[in-house]
Parts: C-alpha cells; sequence; structure tokens
C-alpha cells in the first residue's frame, strides 16, 4: 500500500512510525519535480492567497495522484484549508484513504533579559485521522 503525502513540511519520526503501522510499504512525497512537472514542484506551501480560483494550481497534483495510486492507498495531506479540502474530496473520489495527523502543542514563555518575551511552541505528533 502507497503513502501519497501533500504537506508543508517533513515527516517526523513519530509520523514515520505510525505510517507502517498501515501497512505502507511506499510514501511517495507529491510536492517534488520528480512526481510533477518542474512548473509546480513546491507550489504546495506557497499557494497564493489572493487568487481566487486555485484549481489550476492543484490540476498537477490531481493528475500524479491519478496516475500512481490505486484504491485503498492513503492521501496524507496538510496545508490552505481549500486546496486541502479540494485535494480530499478528489482522492475520496479515487477511493483513496484521506488522513491528517492531530499535534500536542506546548506552548513556553521565556522572559528575555531585556523585559521581552519570546514564545516557544514545541508541537508532537499524536495519531492520523481520517478526513
Amino acid at each position: 500500500m502507497k503513502l501519497f503525502t501533500l504537506l508543508n513540511h517533513s515527516l517526523t519520526q513519530e509520523q514515520l512510525a505510525q505510517i507502517h503501522t498501515l501497512n505502507i510499504t511506499e510514501i511517495i512525497s507529491l510536492n517534488t519535480e520528480s512526481t510533477l512537472d518542474s512548473s509546480s514542484g513546491g507550489l504546495w506551501g506557497q499557494i497564493p492567497p489572493e487568487i481566487a480560483d486555485i484549481s489550476p494550481l492543484l490540476q498537477p497534483y490531481k493528475q500524479a495522484l491519478q496516475a500512481q495510486s490505486s484504491k485503498g492507498d492513503y492521501l496524507f495531506v496538510q496545508g490552505d484549508f481549500g486546496a486541502t479540502y479540494a485535494m480530499v474530496e478528489y482522492a475520496k473520489s479515487l477511493g483513496l484513504i484521506a488522513i491528517y495527523a492531530t499535534t500536542l502543542r506546548k506552548s513556553k514563555e521565556i522572559l528575555n533579559k531585556d523585559g521581552s518575551i519570546t514564545k516557544q511552541n514545541v508541537f508532537k505528533h499524536c495519531i492520523f485521522r481520517k478526513y
């Protein structure tokens, strides 16, 4: 079974460990130039907020998913809300299982010598959920 990813970040060790419990044999990032044509690579994390219709921007991802996936494969997708929604709906239409990661956030405030405060957020993977 394959897991396709559309993310703005790399998979964490915790995520990789849980992915292997899903009987995943191959992980394929759809956000690389090797899986898309060179004009689209890396765009997932840079979807312009001023564009009303993002459908054309999603076509390369949809084409790659359709060409490489089989029913029952997974799509792990997170990012721009509208783009994520569109890709989840498309994945489901292909018979894929769309998932996202839940995280536990720990926030820490550090008082600096100059009186300013630095806020640090640490995110830890918990589980995957189906959309």
